[in-house]
Formats: structure tokens, C-alpha cells, sequence
């Protein structure tokens, strides 16, 4: 014995798609946004990494590594 099935109507019949993002899904590149501008506006603060050597040397690794 089968059961009826029903069918629901698709999304264009309905007038459109609709689409909820979590609060991080805009909250994190509008940071990552906010933060890039404000270290190219003042440059002054994005100091070098000679005071880490060990961050300098990891990071060397991984362009040597993405060269490859």
C-alpha cells in the first residue's frame, strides 16, 4: 500500500530565495575588513616582526613550503 506524497511547491514559485546567514557569517569579514583598513591607514602600528624571530622564521618556512 503506498502513501500519498506531497509535493512542495519550488522556491521560484514562491517569489524568491530565502537565505539567513548566522550573525558571525557577516560579523567576521566586516572585522577582518575593519582591521586591514585600520593598519593601512596607520601603518605606524604594523610593526615589524624583528622583535619575534621565531614568527619570522615560521613564516619563511611556510613560503618556502608554498613555493614548492
Amino acid at each position: 500500500m503506498s502513501a500519498p506524497t506531497q509535493i512542495r511547491p519550488s522556491q521560484a514559485t514562491r517569489g524568491g530565495v530565502d537565505i539567513r546567514l548566522p550573525w558571525w557569517a557577516l560579523a567576521l569579514p566586516v572585522l577582518a575588513f575593519v582591521a586591514l583598513l585600520l593598519l593601512i591607514l596607520n601603518p605606524a602600528d604594523a610593526q615589524a616582526a624583528a622583535g619575534q624571530p621565531a614568527i619570522a622564521h615560521l613564516l619563511e618556512q611556510v613560503k618556502q613550503l608554498a613555493a614548492r
